[in-house]
């Protein structure tokens, strides 16, 4: 398996490779990887669908990327809508191939372009206080000049020296108290205790976006909820393929045979209608494990009851730890999933049954909901709630279903173990109705209406991961294991847990479709390249643009050496009386170095 940074290999058809026709796959998870491994073994690797086997525990495919309409709760997405750009060199690689289910003779990818094409996201509201009011970021990161040399220092640490480190390690009140942390941790999910290499690998890998962060402009949506849009296309392309899905079968060991440092999946353990079965396997069968989980163990309330927090390690935590017990090599699970204070917050799906919500959600975001264009342009955050809540209304309608007459509309809370401003509970107490009456009172709505307008406007699912947010967890070289372990010879790591040798960043569609094309290139030797993360840390171009937003407009210099302006002035008058003359100056001074 080798990367490019080109476009020649994205439009390769690889060689058949040796000896396909003779392997099987088994794919634990039906989640984002899983399926995307599957994608690349059949358009790629030139595998037969029907050799490719998906065990999945749950009754529908998905994983996290999940969004469905149930009979008795009604509209739910757990994890909102995913935050996209247009340098997802990967999970565009995949997507250009999928057939749309919307545009006839269209891709996914065309159909998603056409969409943003029509309606670039833009929020002209990203933060509100005073219920209601806006708060005037003025779309400024307001980073003084002892946050932004905390902000240079932390870009230019080796990973090494970061291992294990906490965010509030590196960070001080120069950067929590700004602008720039309300837009970070709201738009990622980034907590204080949080990884602070994750932190670094995410400003090296989106600095290209980070002019972007003030009003969400940088971003990206697709037209429904990411499983109509995303999932759904997906595993309608593999069902034609013929590959085998098979639900509620719990996956609880792969047993490995580990012998002068080659290691083997020799069989996989599992549950089928409550009776234990083993698969057996030789080295012809491919086994790929998403390892971990950051919706296991979601609860699920309704507008009478709250979803509370199931603490106990759900099925795909399990596995892994009876995997990594086997050998070092495998990680070390309990690192990100020993600690559900550290790792959950809560989201709601909201549906409105009226037209009283909506009026206040157009008020604040100043655009109408029901236009079929973005609402919000991604989240608004409630600056001053206890909870830390945001909230986005994208492109209604979010499902294809849904009732013209009804938005629906998803909320998070970081903070979920402290009282609301309103609601005097902490969002893990409460119901669906008080979550949506904490909200309402946010919005402004008079105290007297809130009560009726939450109780018979809206329909309100919460939903709590105790895991969400696993992947932060500050970690060290080892704790996730790599794709494919030293001496692996027919099994691979897939997903936000797995360790890709490329520098990008967890939490994100990219990295799971990622490990899936580097676990399916190597065990299969496919002939072509897999691409590299985008060059952003590494164009000129893009880090003397990126500084200059980051500071709101102010000159490097003017931060770098406030004490030695007076001494550089006289210099600096006359590099700039000469600027056009080379190439290094017309850089500066295009992206406002100087």
């Amino acid at each position: 398996m080798y990367y490019s940074s080109g476009n020649y290999d994205a439009f390769v058809r690889p060689e058949k490779p040796a000896g396909v026709d003779k392997k099987s796959a088994y794919l634990v998870g039906a989640g984002l990887a899983s399926l995307a491994a599957a994608a690349f073994m059949i358009r790629d690797g030139q595998m037969k669908g029907e050799r490719i086997h998906i065990l999945e525990g749950w009754k529908r495919p998905g994983g996290a990327c999940d969004g469905f309409n149930d009979p008795k709760m009604g509209y739910v997405i757990r994890g909102g809508t995913k935050e996209i750009e247009y340098k997802h060199q990967c999970m565009w690689d995949l997507y250009h191939s999928i057939p749309s289910l919307e545009i006839e003779d269209a891709s996914v990818l065309d159909e998603f372009d056409r969409v943003n094409k029509h309606d670039p996201t833009k929020g002209l509201v990203r933060a509100t206080v005073n219920r209601g009011e806006d708060a005037h970021t003025e779309m400024k990161f307001a980073l003084n000049d002892k946050g932004a040399l905390e902000l240079l220092k932390l870009f230019m640490t080796p990973d090494e020296e970061l291992y294990d480190k906490k965010i509030d390690e590196v960070f001080t009140d120069e950067i929590f108290l700004s602008n720039f942390w309300l837009f970070w941790r709201t738009m990622f999910a980034f907590e204080n205790w949080h990884s602070a290499l994750e932190m670094k690998l995410y400003l090296q890998r989106f600095l290209h976006g980070v002019g972007g962060m003030p009003d969400l402009s940088s971003l990206t949506f697709f037209k429904y909820n990411i499983y109509d849009s995303m999932i759904l296309p997906l595993v309608k392309y593999l069902e034609k393929q013929n590959v085998d899905f098979q639900y509620n079968v719990k996956v609880s060991n792969v047993v490995f045979d580990i012998d002068s440092g080659n290691k083997v999946a020799k069989k996989i353990i599992c549950t089928r209608n409550g009776k234990e079965e083993t698969i057996d396997l030789t080295e012809n069968d491919l086994v790929f494990v998403t390892n971990g989980s950051n919706v296991d163990n979601s609860t699920f309330g309704d507008d009478t009851h709250a979803a509370g927090i199931d603490r106990t390690q759900g099925i795909s935590w399990q596995l892994w730890k009876k995997i990594a017990a086997q050998d070092p090599s495998f990680g070390r699970p309990e690192k990100f999933c020993s600690d559900t204070n550290a790792t959950n917050w809560e989201s709601a799906t909201i549906t409105t049954l009226d037209g009283r919500i909506p009026k206040y959600i157009q008020k604040i975001c100043k655009r109408d909901p029901f236009s079929g264009k973005g609402a919000t342009g991604g989240i608004i955050t409630v600056k001053d709630s206890k909870w830390l809540l945001s909230y986005t209304v994208n492109r209604q309608p979010r499902f294809k279903d849904q009732p013209k007459d009804q938005i629906v509309f998803w909320l998070y809370s970081l903070f979920t173990d402290v009282p609301g401003d309103y609601i005097k509970k902490s969002m893990t107490d409460c119901t669906g109705t008080e979550i949506v009456e904490e909200f309402l009172y946010h919005m402004g709505v008079p105290e007297t209406e809130i009560h009726d307008m939450a109780a018979t406007g809206a329909h309100c699912i919460p939903s709590m991961m105790p895991y969400v947010t696993a992947f932060f967890m500050p970690r060290t070289k080892g704790d996730r294991p790599d794709v494919i372990p030293e001496g692996c010879v027919n099994f691979a790591f897939l997903g936000q847990f797995a360790e890709s040798k490329q520098r990008d960043t967890v939490f994100t569609l990219e990295y799971s479709i990622r490990t899936a094309m580097e676990a399916v290139y190597t065990l299969l030797n496919v002939d072509r390249a897999v691409p590299e993360v985008f060059h952003s840390v590494y164009d000129i171009r893009i880090l003397l643009d990126g500084t200059s937003k980051i500071l709101d407009g102010r000159k490097p210099i003017e931060v770098m050496l406030p004490t030695l302006m007076g001494a550089v002035g006289a210099i600096k008058e006359k590099l700039e009386k000469n600027v056009d003359k080379n190439v290094v100056g017309q850089l500066l001074k295009k992206y406002n170095n100087i």
